[in-house]
């Protein structure tokens, strides 16, 4: 167990927080943790151990998390972050909300490494989530949550008592796979930008996927938001990955996959849903993104 871990609890319960679980050791080197504090903020003091990745989930409540060195950490519900224990030595913890719930994972590298779980024995794969990847110069990372990560994070809670642990040793080497084959670099982390600008970003985001059969314009949104064009597509990038034409696609493209599976509606129909006018148009699309036409893909 990360003994630096007890000073920060002790720490914690000083600022009336409601609990920091005791560690559960999944694999040799690799601990999870529940939180749920219910203050406004309190600080963290431990030693600096570059070895030692943390990975933070926020499932509810915001969190802004300010570095000794000046970097900063905000998550939304189903964002999460990795920073090693040097970067986060004397820092502050904020709760704009006043809670904060969500899950802590700690991987001691050197550890992890000498005793990998066995199923990642054979390939390397704490290699590929290591601080020169994710935290180079010691900067956190932090990442919008996506379908995947969120059905990865959330069973985290609420299994069977009995399939509890299983789920969560399955769900951490699924996390680890997922980091692993991440493309990551300090150009697409999320930056640093206004809680208020990273909120309406993600009105925006939520307006686009609700409204798939509409074609709303840059402009358009960005006179609806009061956002400039050029800081709406750059900030829209750095909290999803990718621009916003590219993100929508992906998801108009998956959308109409699921209507092909599970209902009976005409191509027509669903090109009209996901928001095309011309189905040969739609199927080009689908065709790119599948690599097989819609309908071979509602036979298979």
């Amino acid at each position: 167990m990360n003994p630096e871990w007890n000073k920060i609890k002790k720490n914690a319960e000083n600022f009336h927080q409601e609990a920091i679980n005791d560690a559960i050791l999944l694999y040799p080197g690799i601990e999870l943790r529940y939180l749920t504090f219910s203050s406004d903020s309190f600080s963290v003091q431990h030693k600096a151990m570059s070895h030692i990745i943390q990975i933070n989930y926020c499932k509810a409540g915001q969190i802004l998390w300010k570095m000794k060195n000046g970097n900063r950490i905000y998550l939304n519900p189903g964002d999460f972050s990795l920073h090693t224990m040097k970067a986060c030595t004397d820092s502050v913890l904020t709760f704009p909300g006043g809670m904060y719930q969500g899950i802590n994972i700690c991987i001691n590298l050197q550890e992890a490494s000498g005793s990998p779980p066995e199923l990642l024995k054979d390939n390397n794969i704490l290699e590929h989530i290591s601080p020169e990847k994710f935290c180079r110069n010691d900067s956190p990372a932090f990442l919008a949550g996506n379908e995947q990560t969120e059905s990865i994070f959330s069973a985290f809670y609420d299994q069977p008592k009995a399939l509890t642990l299983p789920y969560q040793k399955i769900k951490v080497l699924e996390l680890l796979l997922y980091l692993a084959k991440t493309e990551f670099t300090p150009q697409n982390k999320l930056a640093e930008y206004q809680t208020e600008l990273i909120e309406s970003i993600r009105k925006i985001h939520d307006q686009l996927l609700h409204h798939m059969e509409q074609r709303i314009t840059i402009e358009e949104l960005s006179r609806q938001y009061l956002i400039n064009p050029t800081t709406l597509k750059h900030v829209f990038k750095s909290v999803y990955g990718t621009s916003i034409a590219t993100h929508i696609k992906e998801h108009r493209m998956k959308q109409a996959a699921k209507m092909l599976k599970e209902t009976n509606k005409s191509i027509a129909e669903i090109a009209k849903a996901v928001g095309y006018d011309s189905q040969s148009r739609f199927t080009a699309a689908f065709k790119t993104y599948f690599k097989v036409l819609p309908k071979e893909y509602r036979k298979k």
